[in-house]
């Protein structure tokens, strides 16, 4: 088992590499140094939060626009007044970077995709605006780019701080002064917040649009 920090730098910066496929060497590299905090972040970005309350704010309470299935008109806006739209125009998107990257390529860019209201919530507006319809938030692809563009963003800073310190080049294990040496960079909220606040200008791609013939063929290679 090896990494590279300098290629987990550059792999954070190319559209071409799916976030899904950058995590598990980030992940490997976070526990070759001893970074439990950054690994745990790293696996739950991964893996999916369970409980709302422990995701990150990046992750929590993401606008969208509450709109309802209509039998002639498929999706169409819900008849909400602004007080309805601040209560349930919101919603945490708890699920793994690979769930979310897939909705994400399969978005053109001015599209989005729609999540159910929670049932109860659903009961609740549907009595209030006189609808037995289905309603879900619609959000748009620019919410799913940012969140896993901010997940990216906060692994390519890690990389840029531990380069900054010395670590570099391929390895298959780090001495425990080499560890020591890092030890305070095992800070994931630190990284995440910074991506939040200085994501417009760092070298982070957005998520690219997959094409037709990749959507029926996959992807070559």
């Amino acid at each position: 088992m090896s990494t590279s920090v300098n290629h987990l730098d550059e792999r954070t910066q190319d559209s071409e590499d799916a976030l899904e496929e950058i995590m598990p060497a980030a992940i490997t590299l976070a526990m070759m140094l001893r970074h439990r905090k950054m690994a745990a972040w790293l696996r739950n970005e991964f893996g999916g939060y369970q409980d709302p309350a422990s995701a990150p704010t990046y992750r929590r309470q993401l606008h969208g626009h509450i709109v309802a299935k209509s039998p002639q008109y498929d999706w169409i806006p819900a008849p909400v007044d602004d007080q309805q739209k601040k209560e349930f125009g919101y919603v945490d998107l708890l699920e793994g970077v690979k769930a979310l990257e897939k909705i994400c390529l399969n978005c053109k860019k001015g599209n989005g995709n729609r999540v159910l209201l929670e049932k109860d919530d659903m009961a609740l507006l549907q009595k209030q605006i006189n609808l037995t319809a289905e309603l879900a938030i619609n959000l748009s692809r620019e919410v799913y780019s940012q969140l896993l563009r901010t997940v990216r963003a906060a692994i390519y800073l890690w990389t840029q701080e531990l380069m900054a310190e010395g670590i570099a080049g391929e390895h298959n294990h780090y001495s425990p002064d080499e560890r020591a040496q890092v030890s305070h960079l095992d800070e994931p909220e630190k990284f995440w917040k910074r991506a939040m606040e200085e994501l417009d200008s760092l070298p982070i791609p957005d998520v690219r649009e997959v094409g037709f013939f990749e959507r029926v063929f996959g992807r070559a290679g």
